[in-house]
């Protein structure tokens, strides 16, 4: 596909990433002023650890900044993931360690945290270095920003002064969206207290917005007069995050539907600050297997490194693209799927007309560079293989695959090779230990006997097309109410599993010896 032909394309794909990218070029229809690179931002609040939420919105902002690059012939870009490390700890998260250690230092700002894992100058810089760890892993380019090195850097500082500057219209904007009792004590100025070191949640009064001096009670009940800036206070949250697009000049940033009420009002509080608040849209949140949102806090968000543990890291970024406005459920169960449903959109890719290219997930995930490989067999079919007894360790997997086609090989085929480590890790620890093989009754015993003749008779290397059409006349001949309940007969009593793949692959990658010994096996369990 031509440049040319890609910018046609992506001036109307209805693809979300181009959509989203459009609203960029509405935005500056020539350009930013001066060749300035259009400014993207993810947020990142390092109270708890990172999950795989953290890490879908800086995947899905790099795609519309891809697709804004593809739109605009390679326009200049930035992407920062920020990190509002200044917050003051407000509870201990449920799944670290030396929970007291956190108890102690509740209020503080998470860079002042200790690590309670011992390893970090603060909780913060544990949980930032997990996330950039995350990050470069997958290749992104980003450059990271701290909440607290902006703030002590003095970095904010001229936003801050236009923050106290306007301290009455923000009030304005604040002051109705809150309860009566919490309008009594709202600021939008977080005071560091001189005494404790943590942020403070009481009314502030502006002294002298020039110099950026305000005044508050300390929590001792003394009087302080002090400067907010140099990373002396930080911002209430809506009206940090508008002080932030504002200071870092973004033009992009999308948020989860939880957040609908901040964007309205940091929006508001931007303009007030003199800026057009930034492009972006509401994303559903994820849930974990219970329909209960995930949360950094609870700990029952699911690690990026469960799911490389079991999937490959293109079946992550597959699942992540589809839908993003859409509730999805984000669990280990959902691997298996994800990995073929991938692997189907890739091998469709190559034959596709643009506009399809570019709805196509792989395309975004792979940044228009689709490699041309094909997976020869599905990780369905590799985890009935590899869920088998004595096929529980990759080396013996791959005795099985190069029987079935010798010509694949780990040095030849590393995806592959990937995918059959996965398979075998997945099988041992959510397939193996629900399998149970029930005995065969009734038609079924006839219908596996004449199965077994059927498969003596052919030859050891029969193609799985010919050993699956031997099958379904079979199961024709046989009186079963479908042809759905004879293979379901089939899983049931020879993989002890209620569903499975396609028994002439299973049968041809298996081994037709191997598979009448798995037949043997359950006629004698009818007859026992």
């Amino acid at each position: 596909m031509t440049d040319d032909a890609l910018r046609s394309a992506a001036l109307t794909s209805k693809a979300w990433p181009f959509e989203e990218a459009r609203k960029l070029m509405k935005r500056w229809p020539d350009g930013k002023p001066g060749g300035e690179p259009m400014v993207f931002e993810t947020g990142y609040g390092p109270s708890g650890l990172p999950h795989i939420g953290t890490f879908t919105e800086v995947l899905r902002t790099t795609w519309v900044r891809r697709a804004y690059e593809t739109l605009t012939g390679g326009a200049p870009t930035r992407l920062i993931a920020f990190s509002d490390d200044m917050d003051g700890l407000r509870k201990v998260p449920d799944n670290v360690p030396n929970p007291a250690l956190l108890q102690e230092a509740l209020g503080k700002p998470l860079t002042k945290v200790p690590d309670p894992f011992g390893c970090h100058e603060s909780f913060a810089h544990h949980n930032n270095a997990l996330l950039r760890s995350f990050l470069d892993r997958f290749g992104f380019d980003y450059e990271f920003l701290s909440a607290s090195d902006c703030y002590s850097s003095g970095r904010f500082d001229p936003t801050l002064r236009s923050v106290l500057a306007h301290f009455d219209e923000i009030m304005g904007v604040m002051l109705p969206t809150l309860r009566e009792e919490r309008r009594q004590t709202y600021s939008p100025v977080l005071p560091v207290s001189p005494s404790t070191g943590r942020v403070l949640q009481v009314p502030v009064r502006v002294v002298d917005a020039a110099a950026g001096t305000i005044a508050f009670t300390d929590e001792d009940g003394s009087e302080v007069t002090q400067s907010a800036l140099g990373g002396m206070a930080k911002l209430q949250w809506k009206v940090d995050w508008a002080m932030r697009w504002v200071a870092l000049g973004v033009d992009y940033e999308m948020a989860g539907k939880d957040l609908i009420d901040s964007v309205v009002q940091s929006g508001k509080i931007a303009r007030v600050l003199g800026q057009r608040p930034p492009e972006g849209f509401n994303y559903e949140m994820f849930l974990d297997e219970k329909g209960e949102k995930i949360s950094k806090s609870k700990g029952n968000g699911l690690g990026l490194e469960d799911w490389l543990t079991y999937g490959s890291e293109d079946s992550l970024a597959f699942y992540l693209y589809r839908e993003p406005k859409k509730a999805k459920s984000l669990h280990l169960g959902l691997i298996p799927r994800a990995v073929d449903d991938y692997w189907q959109f890739r091998e469709k890719w190559p034959d596709q007309p643009p506009e399809q290219k570019l709805g196509n997930p792989v395309h975004h995930i792979h940044e228009g560079k689709v490699p041309a490989s094909t997976l020869p067999l599905s990780f369905g079919l590799l985890l009935n293989l590899t869920s088998l007894p004595g096929v529980a360790d990759k080396d013996t997997a791959w005795k099985f695959v190069r029987r079935y086609q010798p010509d694949l090989s780990p040095e030849a085929n590393p995806e592959l090779d990937e995918l059959i480590g996965l398979a075998v890790n997945y099988a041992r620890d959510f397939v193996v230990p629900t399998l149970k093989r029930r005995r065969p009754v009734g038609m079924e015993i006839e219908a596996l006997n004449e199965l077994d003749g059927m498969l003596a008779v052919l030859p050891a290397d029969a193609s799985a097309d010919e050993i699956q059409n031997q099958v379904f006349e079979i199961g024709k001949r046989q009186p079963f109410e479908s042809l759905r309940h004879w293979f379901q007969a089939l899983y049931e009593t020879l993989l002890g599993s209620p569903q499975g793949p396609r028994m002439g692959s299973f049968i041809a990658l298996y081994g037709i010896d191997n598979s009448r010994h798995l037949i043997a096996q359950a006629l004698a369990s009818a007859e026992g």
